[in-house]
C-alpha cells in the first residue's frame, strides 16, 4: 500500500484482479435454495466455483435442485424446515459434517407471504410468517456462528446475507402485512448482528429485492398485464433476472464486499431511491 494525501491509502495494481470478485473454493448454504431467489443465488455460487449447501422443506425438491446444480460444480441437498429448532439443528449438523465445520457463507432466504383482508386475517398466517422470516432467521445465523467465525479471516471476513424485501422499506397496496413487518425486522435485525459482529470478522447485510420471478410473484409475472404494468412503474423499465441477485450476492460475498457490513441494499431498478 501507498500513501496519498490526506493521509489515505491505495493499493498496488497487482491487488485489483479479477480475484477480487471471485468466491471460489468458499463454502456457502443457501436456505430456500431450490426454487425463485433462492435458485437464482445458488445456481451463481455453484457456477462460480462455491461448494453450496442447499436447504428446503422438501427432500425430494431439494436432491433434485442440488443434483441439477451438481453439473457445474459442488452441491449438497439438506432438506430440513428453517423455521423450527430441529430444521435448524439439521442444518448445522450437515455444515459440520459437509463442510468440516467451516462456513464462508450463509444466504437466509427462506421466507414466505400470505395475504388476506385487514379484519379477516389469520393468526395462524401471522405466525407462520414471524417464525420463517424472521425467527428462523435469527436462530439458523446464531447455530452457525462458529462455523462462520471458524472461516472468518482479516481481510475475508465470513459472510451473512439476509434476503430482505422492498416491501419492508415502503409500503405497497398488497395486503401482506406479517410479510412486510418481519421484513423490515429483518432489515433492522441485520444492522444490529452487523454491529455485534464486526469485531468477529463476521460481516451481516441485507438485499431487498423488488420484482423477480418467484412462487410469491406469480400472481403478476403469470398476468401479462399486470406483468407489464410493473415493468412501467420500475425505473428502470423492467423486472430483476436471476444475474442481478446472484451478482449481488457475489460482490458481498467477495474481497470487493469485504468493508461492507450492516447495509440494506435495494435491489429494485430504482422503485426505492428513485420514486
Amino acid at each position: 500500500m501507498t500513501a496519498v494525501a490526506g493521509g489515505a491509502s491505495t493499493a498496488s495494481g497487482s491487488e485489483f484482479t479479477a480475484d477480487m470478485f471471485g468466491v471460489a473454493g468458499k463454502t456457502a448454504v443457501v436456505t430456500g435454495g431450490t426454487s425463485g431467489i433462492g435458485s437464482m443465488i445458488a445456481a451463481g455460487l455453484v457456477r462460480a466455483g462455491a461448494h453450496v449447501m442447499v436447504v428446503s422443506r422438501k427432500p425430494d425438491t431439494c436432491a433434485a435442485a442440488a443434483a441439477d446444480l451438481a453439473r457445474f460444480g459442488r452441491c449438497h441437498a439438506t432438506p430440513a424446515d428453517v423455521s423450527t429448532p430441529a430444521g435448524v439443528g439439521a442444518v448445522k449438523q450437515a455444515v459440520t459434517e459437509v463442510f468440516d465445520g467451516r462456513l464462508d457463507i450463509l444466504v437466509n432466504n427462506a421466507g414466505a407471504t400470505w395475504g388476506a383482508p385487514l379484519e379477516e386475517f389469520p393468526d395462524a398466517a401471522w405466525g407462520k410468517l414471524v417464525n420463517l422470516n424472521l425467527t428462523g432467521v435469527f436462530r439458523l445465523t446464531v447455530a452457525l456462528l462458529d462455523a462462520l467465525r471458524a472461516a472468518a479471516a482479516p481481510g475475508d471476513p465470513a459472510r451473512v446475507i439476509t434476503i430482505g424485501s422492498i416491501a419492508g422499506i415502503r409500503v405497497t397496496e398488497l395486503e401482506n402485512y406479517p410479510y412486510s413487518a418481519t421484513k423490515a425486522a429483518v432489515h433492522m435485525l441485520t444492522r444490529h448482528l452487523a454491529r455485534r459482529l464486526a469485531g468477529e470478522q463476521v460481516n451481516v447485510n441485507a438485499i431487498a429485492p423488488g420484482y423477480f420471478a418467484s412462487r410469491m410473484s406469480a400472481f403478476v409475472f403469470d398476468d401479462p398485464e399486470a406483468k407489464r404494468a410493473i415493468d412501467e412503474s420500475i425505473p428502470l423499465g423492467r423486472t430483476g433476472e436471476a444475474a442481478d441477485i446472484a451478482g449481488a450476492v457475489q460482490f458481498l460475498s467477495s474481497r470487493a464486499g469485504a468493508y461492507l457490513t450492516g447495509a440494506v441494499i435495494p435491489l429494485d431498478g430504482g422503485i426505492v431511491d428513485c420514486t
